[in-house]
């Protein structure tokens, strides 16, 4: 970060996510050559050879499997920087150092850093009748100049679309990910499975380690990901073969399973997400963190587990709320939406699922809901905040009748009214009130998936922050040589004389005052009160909150808002559901178990175990 002139020219980050923003889309078929973000380099003179770099691809996955790896590889007191897409809430979401996403002042410092040389590449590349640098390439040259610059050990970076063409693809991988290969973006990277899987193998670098997920059309897709290793002398790493999931147990928020790579057998590791293809995405990154890590032989067990259970990934099957469970997933495509399925038929027990659907009109839409249908109650079409590319839901809701039914499908074109409607169904068939059995499933897009979890994420009320922010007073050691028995008794004895229970206040306790208390009493909305708190820093005039009217079934429906709010009679207060999402609750392996014995050839792998304990439900 530019210290001595940090924003400079005090750009606001609304402006400069325009600028950035406003430049030409990664989906361009005139811009399929790597020329704009070779000249980049250049002119930074490559940054990018001063970090290993763990790079991924694949038609789903990636984002979790990054996120994985660079836990892991952080676990090990390497500095990590973290190059994901698309963002959910925030553009800053894509640059991560550390674990932690750029701040604004960073971001912005980072544009001023690289915008003029944007600017000299633009230029040379209109001479040359080319087009200018899109927004995917201006803000990856901007996360490989932050990395080269903070300096960072290790870049896990994810492919935007397919592999060869990519901006990413200026780096030469140490580790290459290639996860499931599937039908998707078809327009741009090919109409079939080989085609798709040409462009993804382009990732693969000389002496690299190729690491190869679950192939559904592994015959038509593993040929050629070999031919590519072969011929770029990169050692491969198959799942299935040279790396296995294995014992897959479900967990609290999440599962247990034994990962064997080419060094050695991590049993019991806790993986905190759902679904059987999150333990390969782990596996896959655990393979991929032992190339980049300079340790030889396996890993630390206790720092693997450790690492996979506390990583966070939004927005894919992410429970968001309880009461009644509310789950995210941004996926969009045949692939995801089977995955998706199998998680939640493995780690759920619904009685009754309503999805909030709203999808790109590019998408495999029929397909995608044909796969949702037997999980799904009901379901409710909607539109989200991408309007150049969003299926209007007139006709989403035409495709969803062929697929559900007339009666089970609902349109709300508006995204808030259409979760509200969504929970106020599932309120009406909760009779113990409680949202055991009964849940919202929020999908379609990653941007359904962001725009969702910006009117659900939960926010500290303001009274509850006032309280927390009661001063304590420091308390100095005692330094007598009075035994300490003797000194609490004396001090024991010395409150009980000198304190009556008329000293004490209990509005001054809670660090109100008893003109704040008497106002609180007479129902009075509280100065500190106000809606500021309900949005995320860089959303500027939100709608207004959703109000849809109770449904016959439950006289006192909850509400979601826009923001996540609830109407009172006063006030506009935060609405908190009344249990923490399971999501955060960090997932432990049972007491180690036996692994079933790796094949022959891994005979000799050492085997680890993960030393910490969980409960399975």
């Amino acid at each position: 970060m530019s210290f001595e002139h940090p924003n400079r020219n005090n750009e606001s980050m609304r402006d400069v996510e325009l600028d950035i923003m406003s430049r030409p889309p990664e989906h361009n078929t005139t811009n399929l050559d790597l020329d704009r973000m070779n000249l980049m380099l250049d002119i930074l003179g490559h940054p990018e050879q001063s970090f290993r770099v763990i790079h991924i691809t694949g038609t789903n996955g990636k984002g979790s499997t990054a996120r994985m790896a660079e836990a892991i590889c952080r676990a090990y007191g390497m500095r990590t920087g973290l190059y994901t897409s698309p963002h959910l809430e925030k553009i800053n979401e894509r640059i991560a150092i550390d674990g932690q996403q750029l701040s604004d002042d960073d971001f912005i410092d980072i544009w001023d850093q690289t915008k003029d040389l944007v600017a000299l590449v633009d230029a040379k590349m209109e001479e040359q009748g080319k087009p200018k640098m899109s927004f995917f390439e201006v803000l990856t040259a901007m996360a490989i100049w932050k990395f080269a610059d903070t300096p960072v050990d290790v870049a896990i970076v994810e492919v935007g679309m397919g592999g060869l063409w990519d901006a990413t693809n200026v780096l030469n991988a140490d580790a290459a990910i290639i996860g499931p290969v599937d039908m998707d973006h078809m327009q741009w990277l090919g109409d079939t499975v080989e085609q798709i899987a040409t462009e993804k193998a382009g990732i693969i670098k000389p002496n690299c380690t190729a690491i190869i997920g679950p192939q559904p059309h592994e015959e038509a897709v593993m040929p050629i990901l070999a031919e590519a290793a072969e011929r770029n002398h990169a050692m491969l790493v198959r799942d299935g073969y040279e790396m296995t999931a294995s014992d897959r147990m479900a967990a609290v928020g999440g599962q247990v399973a034994t990962l064997t790579t080419p060094n050695g057998t991590y049993e019991g590791v806790p993986i905190a997400k759902f679904g059987e293809h999150q333990a390969h995405n782990a596996l896959a990154a655990l393979a991929a963190s032992e190339v980049v890590i300079p340790v030889n032989g396996p890993l630390d067990g206790d720092l693997v587990a450790e690492a996979l259970s506390s990583v966070k990934i939004p927005g894919r099957i992410e429970q968001i709320r309880t009461s009644p469970t509310i789950i995210l997933d941004g996926g969009h495509n045949v692939n995801a939406a089977e995955a998706l399925r199998k998680a939640i038929e493995e780690s759920y027990d619904f009685k009754q699922l309503v999805g909030v659907v709203a999808m790109m009109r590019d998408k495999q839409v029929e397909e995608y809901l044909g796969v949702l249908e037997p999980i799904l109650s009901s379901v409710v079409v909607t539109e989200n905040s991408w309007r150049e590319r969003v299926m209007p839901a007139d006709e989403l809701e035409k495709i969803a009748v062929d697929v559900f039914g007339r009666d089970r499908v609902i349109k709300e074109a508006n995204l808030p009214d259409a979760i509200q409607t969504a929970v106020n169904m599932v309120d009406a068939e909760d009779e113990l009130g409680v949202g055991y059995g009964h849940g919202v499933l929020i999908c379609g897009s990653f941007v359904t998936a962001g725009d969702a979890r910006l009117m659900l994420e939960e926010h500290a009320s303001p009274t509850m922050r006032q309280a927390m922010a009661v001063h304590q007073p420091a308390v100095d050691p005692d330094d007598s040589d009075q035994p300490a028995d003797k000194a609490e008794d004396e001090a024991a004895d010395n409150l009980e004389d000198s304190v009556s229970p008329d000293d004490f206040d209990v509005f001054d306790v809670l660090g109100l005052g008893k003109e704040q208390a008497g106002d609180a009493g007479t129902g009075t909305a509280s100065a500190d009160t106000d809606s500021t708190d309900t949005a995320s820093a860089d959303t500027h005039e939100s709608p207004p909150p959703s109000t849809i009217p109770p449904t016959s079934g439950n006289p006192h429906p909850r509400h979601i808002g826009y923001p996540d709010t609830r109407h009172t009679e006063n006030s506009l207060t935060p609405c908190i559901s009344r249990n923490s999402p399971s999501a955060d609750l960090n997932p432990s392996p049972p007491p180690p178990r036996c692994a079933s014995s790796p094949a022959s050839r891994r005979s000799s792998a050492p085997t680890v175990r993960a030393s910490r304990t969980s409960s399975t439900p």
